[in-house]
């Protein structure tokens, strides 16, 4: 497995210390798309705890593991107390024709959310944390729109000390450059109703690079940040049944786009099933489980397409949500459909 991790090391080594890493990937993004876009703070009437974990390409000497933790809630009494999804008591199914027949628009209100996560991949150490902060506003009876900001700070360096380089004095290695803080900010738009979603989003909007150059460390503002978009939509197979068709866009500099096309399949606001598929990486298994209205369990196992599948045994990774203060008793977020 040596030549392998020396591969992989060398791949995400010069992809992400000279170029900085993208936020990384989650095949989960419709369980939790607040990780990629602030504007989802506060869109549901409860307080939205997850704790994920993903380790991927099983089997593989260093490879790629994350860990998060993000939380996000609607700020103001008015907000917790009252219905901002138009659920108007207890017992209702998300995912019901009468629901959705009868939503209208969230009243105005703002949300605030924190998201901290770690990332490991070889030498590599990746950490961040956001405070996020949202405004929703009713465009029309059942049409909503949110714009959030975030704004934190991540480092990424190297464990130096597991290293042994021919030039001591190497400046790729030098502490002045491994694990400082850098400022990161983010943005967000999110459109959403009853039965679609559309979002979009950038990170990493200010902070450094670096580069070498002749043989020193540089340091140059980002030229381009990373940027989502994505959206969904909810169809009904019958009133306890509906299938939800999605598409996730992700664009960073010095690597091709990666598009990722999700269908899941929802048994009232219970269970759900799902496959998923990125352009020139993985297929995706995924499924979830919400245990009444208080705690919901996803899991997500990919398979990949590329060469790295003769040496892996595949990425596996687990979501756990909790749904606090959650006074109407929902079970499924209405942006989960």
């Amino acid at each position: 497995m040596r030549p392998v991790f020396l591969i992989l090391f060398s791949c995400l080594f010069f992809n992400g210390i000279l170029c900085a890493q993208e936020t990384p990937r989650s095949s989960q993004y419709i369980f939790n798309n607040f990780l990629l876009n602030p504007a989802l703070s506060g869109i549901d009437s409860y307080i939205d705890l997850k704790v994920g974990y993903r380790q991927q390409w099983s089997g593989v000497e260093g490879a790629p593991t994350t860990q998060y933790v993000s939380i996000n809630t609607p700020i103001g009494d008015d907000y917790i107390r009252s219905s901002i999804n138009s659920f108007s008591s207890n017992g209702y199914n998300p995912l019901s024709r009468s629901l959705v027949n009868s939503y209208t628009a969230a009243a105005p209100h703002h949300g605030f959310g924190l998201i901290a996560m770690n990332d490991k991949a070889g030498l590599l150490r990746q950490n961040s944390v956001s405070a996020t902060y949202a405004y929703h506003l009713g465009l029309s009876s059942n049409v909503n729109l949110s714009v959030g900001v975030a704004a934190g700070f991540h480092s990424l360096g190297l464990k130096v000390d597991d290293i042994s380089a021919e030039h001591e004095q190497d400046p790729l290695f030098g502490a002045d450059y491994n694990n400082r803080l850098r400022p990161d900010l983010g943005f967000g738009l999110w459109l959403y109703g009853p039965r679609f979603f559309v979002g979009a989003s950038a990170k990493q909007l200010i902070g450094n690079r670096t580069v070498i150059e002749e043989g020193s460390a540089v340091a140059y503002p980002y030229q381009s940040p990373s940027l989502y978009a994505t959206t969904g939509y909810k169809i009904f197979l019958d009133e306890e049944i509906a299938m939800i068709p999605s598409i996730l866009a992700s664009y960073w500099k010095n690597a091709p786009p990666a598009i990722d096309v999700n269908l899941k399949f929802a048994y009232q606001d219970k269970f759900w099933l799902a496959g998923s598929y990125r352009n020139n990486d993985a297929f995706s298994f995924l499924a979830g489980y919400n245990f009444g209205s208080l705690i919901n369990v996803s899991y997500s196992y990919d398979v990949n397409t590329s060469a790295l599948r003769r040496v892996n045994k595949g990425t596996h990774e687990i979501g756990i949500g909790f749904l606090l203060n959650n006074t109407y008793d929902v079970r499924c977020s209405t942006r989960q459909f």
